[in-house]
């Protein structure tokens, strides 16, 4: 097992970290520095996933043959540890990284020459219809019913945090299209244009919005909307495989070179809010907890380079990926949990709109120092990380059942 780079891929490093030096600018960094996800509002998020269309940068995990740059594991890992110890947003992963592998893996030809190259390009946003108000880790009792009539399928029921929903083109959905069978079995997936009339959104509010511009789950309802038979991908029957493929690609990321970012941001605030008189940084508790994160950042950093190396070589990393998300989610936590305790009472105002001051013509001062706006809205995004994409009580199961008794 080979932890460090070669030659060649530090070469790769060196022209993503220009790419994004060169590209990281003007609004996007300014509005970056105020977003408590790294994910931007809608007319700049799609602007930068515009631009690494372009580049031939936003499908690093696609085959050659569907439009990726064809490369090897550890150049996808130095894409993503760039773009997150850069602080660069964030790419949306529900087309590219997870609706598209499901329609190239079990799509039909049609299909793929329909949704492949927008997906591609940035021109069509999607978001993921899986959870529902009774279903949520026990993803395969869902409810929402397709009933087969002629050429369509008619749905009714509702989807629940469904992340950006209001920006979204279409959606893709697990379906019930049978009951009278093993409940995985009666499950189907199925891709839905969000202009489809009987559909309706509902935006759920939580404590982390900051209206306008970042809120981002909301309620999808169907009531008898009609879908083309066309649109179903796989087999009727099929979509609890379909469901399973592709969770496989939401748990996969690189989790150190984000909370690295997050860790150094706290010990720049350290160095300027104070205890005591005193610059935090010289507390030895506020240290302590800082260079306990720290080790946790390198030991997690050191468990997914060998999970690339694996991969690199073509092996199974079995439980390694439930470890990765359950790992990397908690410590993302405790980034922002230190975060807010140096914020103290500048934690407080972060309800109000942080962009407001960025729009032509406003006058309106930001609510607290620049450097502490994002801390509360940071530290209650970060409490669904391990709850999302199987709760991190789900992977624990999966690694006993892998490992304790395999």
């Amino acid at each position: 097992m080979d932890l460090e780079f070669s030659a060649e891929e530090l070469k790769f490093r060196d022209e993503v970290r220009a790419w994004i030096a060169e590209n990281n600018t003007g609004e996007f960094k300014k509005r970056i520095a105020l977003s408590k996800n790294h994910t931007l509002d809608e007319t700049h998020q799609k602007a930068w996933q515009k631009l690494l269309a372009k580049k031939g940068w936003l499908t690093i995990n696609w085959p050659v043959e569907h439009g990726g740059p064809g490369w090897t594991q550890a150049q996808k890992y130095i894409f993503e540890m760039e773009i997150a110890l850069s602080g660069a947003p964030r790419m949306s992963s529900m087309g590219v990284r997870m609706c598209a592998p499901v329609i190239m893996k079990f799509g039909t030809d049609e299909q793929k020459k329909k949704f492949l190259p927008p997906i591609r390009n940035s021109d069509v946003w999607w978001c993921q219809g899986y959870s529902e108000p009774g279903s949520g880790s026990d993803l395969a009792s869902l409810s929402m019913s397709a009933r087969r009539e002629g050429d369509h399928y008619i749905l009714n029921g509702s989807k629940t945090w469904t992340t950006y929903a209001q920006w979204a083109d279409w959606i893709f959905c697990l379906v019930r299209t049978s009951k009278e069978v093993k409940k995985q079995n009666g499950i189907s997936f199925i891709l839905v244009d969000m202009k489809s009339p009987g559909l309706t959104i509902t935006p759920i509010n939580t404590l982390d919005d900051t209206p306008p511009g970042e809120q981002e789950i909301n309620s999808v309802f169907f009531d008898n909307v009609k879908v083309p038979v066309e649109n179903l991908v796989g087999k009727e029957g099929e979509g609890w495989t379909c469901a399973k493929y592709l969770l496989t690609f939401e748990r996969g990321s690189a989790y150190a070179p984000s909370c690295r970012t997050a860790l150094r941001k706290a010990r720049e605030i350290a160095k300027i809010e104070t205890a005591g008189g005193l610059p935090l940084s010289d507390d030895p508790e506020f240290s302590r907890k800082i260079a306990e994160l720290e080790i946790q950042i390198e030991a997690l950093d050191a468990t997914e380079r060998r999970i690339f190396d694996k991969l690199s070589s073509g092996q199974s990393v079995g439980a390694m990926s439930s470890l990765m998300k359950t790992r990397g989610s908690e410590i993302g936590q405790k980034v922002t949990e230190i975060v807010l305790e140096a914020a103290g009472v500048y934690a407080q105002p972060f309800v109000q709109d942080t962009y407001a001051h960025l729009e032509d013509g406003a006058n309106e001062p930001l609510p607290a120092p620049e450097h502490l706006i994002t801390s509360a809205g940071a530290y209650f995004n970060q409490r669904k990380t391990s709850i999302y994409a199987g709760s991190n009580e789900i992977q624990r199961n999966i690694m006993a059942q892998m490992i304790l008794a395999g």
